[in-house]
């Protein structure tokens, strides 16, 4: 047998088995006892009915799962992507026409299986558990809506990419890597304020109490707010979130409606000060810079790759093509881009404890950033006690019993220190 098709069907088994039994040991991992620190915060009804939660949820992660490996496993085998191939070409365009039709259609299948677990998680069970606030129309507009985005911006990167393998020798994955790299900081600057509002409403944080604490804190930190923005997000969900967004002087704070709608005012410049502490971290700077290097890594590893005839012959394909090239090497890639996302999620927990810490630090209110935090999990009724392999493989932000913790520590080494 093909060692390609052997690797490549190790991996999926593999990834599949893996995710089983991480999630398994998570849910498995569930106390029924309420820690100490949310008495108050979670009764015991909301506290069991967020175990609930995670189990569903995980139980219907796992039962997609299920049904998309073993179709990817027939697709393969069965030469499902020779056929898309077989049908791009009978319209006889040139190859960068015919790669972006059978990227086409492959998109389209992928959407065919994926959309109907999205309704029944939308609709169901986030409905279930009192979170959707989706209608059915807007549901519809953002499937549209990220398939014309995916069509136009991802079709121009797609087709650069292609236009470099074909013409620019042994320095393509070079210069596909530069193009990649000033698409991406493009889409920093322009994300904001083109293709973010797309989805959502941002209203300039209006005059009042928010907006001057606000603006007084970010002064104490010679911080140049460029814009505090409110989003809309109770049209889609009842959970709240803030982030930071943008570059240059388009960089924006956001906060979700629903936070402002649940939070104290010391909290939510508790929640900003976290925010803003990623910005004069440079963690965004930092991912960047590791994003651009590993993608560096990647293109370089997919040009020793591209028309690998042995590779071909695994998803028994008649005819050899950059385009389904960069498909194919994306099953092989898989593994790495795994150890990139544990160790970028590794990096992204250290980055949360800092931020957390700069808040704390800097607006000199640590029970504030506490009960911030104990309301977010609250409200999204998230799992207190994750199993630490699942934390160390998926997880961008420590648990929460963990950050307040080390939050508790910083408050008395400062009042030791003082």
């Amino acid at each position: 047998m093909n060692r390609y098709l052997i690797l490549i069907l190790a991996i999926l088994v593999g990834d599949y088995l893996l995710n089983l039994i991480v999630d398994t040991l998570n849910m498995r991992h569930l106390s029924t006892d309420l820690p100490e620190e949310f008495v108050g915060y979670y009764d015991r009804e909301t506290y069991t009915r967020s175990q609930e939660y995670l189990k569903e949820t995980t139980k219907f992660g796992l039962f997609a799962d299920s049904i998309a490996t073993p179709l990817t496993l027939a697709f393969i085998l069965l030469g499902g992507f020779n056929g898309v191939d077989q049908f791009a070409r009978s319209f006889e365009q040139g190859s960068i026409a015919t790669g972006l039709i059978f990227a086409g259609v492959l998109m389209v299948i992928s959407q065919m299986v994926s959309i109907p677990f999205s309704i029944y998680s939308t609709f169901v069970i986030e409905e279930r558990y009192g979170f959707n606030k989706t209608t059915p129309k807007t549901f519809v507009l953002d499937i549209l809506k990220t398939w014309v985005l995916a069509a136009v911006l991802g079709g121009v990167l797609f087709s650069a990419v292609l236009w470099f393998f074909e013409k620019a020798g042994p320095w393509a994955w070079a210069w596909c890597w530069v193009a990649v790299t000033f698409f991406q900081i493009g889409l920093m600057f322009v994300a904001p304020v083109v293709i973010m509002p797309i989805f959502n409403k941002f209203i300039p944080l209006p005059e009042g109490e928010l907006r001057a604490a606000i603006e007084d804190y970010a002064k104490t930190q010679n911080f140049k707010l460029k814009g505090v923005f409110t989003m809309d997000g109770s049209r889609r969900s009842t959970k709240s979130n803030a982030f930071f967004t943008g570059l240059g002087r388009f960089k924006r704070i956001v906060l979700f409606d629903t936070l402002i709608e649940k939070h104290t005012l010391d909290e939510l410049v508790s929640v900003l000060a976290h925010e803003m502490g990623h910005y004069k971290k440079r963690h965004i700077l930092k991912s960047m810079a590791i994003s651009i290097l590993t993608s560096g890594l990647m293109f370089y590893i997919l040009s020793l790759f591209i028309n690998n005839r042995d590779l071909f012959a695994a998803f028994r394909m008649d005819h050899i093509s950059i385009y389904s090239s960069l498909f194919f090497f994306g099953f092989l890639y898989a593994p790495m881009e795994m150890i990139l996302s544990v160790l970028g999620n590794m990096l992204s927990r250290r980055h949360e404890y800092d931020a957390d810490a700069f808040a704390v630090d800097t607006y000199l209110k640590p029970e504030s950033m506490v009960s911030a935090l104990k309301k977010l999990s609250v409200d999204a009724l998230s799992n207190l006690t994750p199993h630490p392999l699942k934390v160390f493989l998926s997880h961008g932000h420590p648990p929460v019993l963990d950050r307040i913790r080390a939050i508790r520590r910083r408050q008395l080494g400062a009042s030791v220190s003082s």
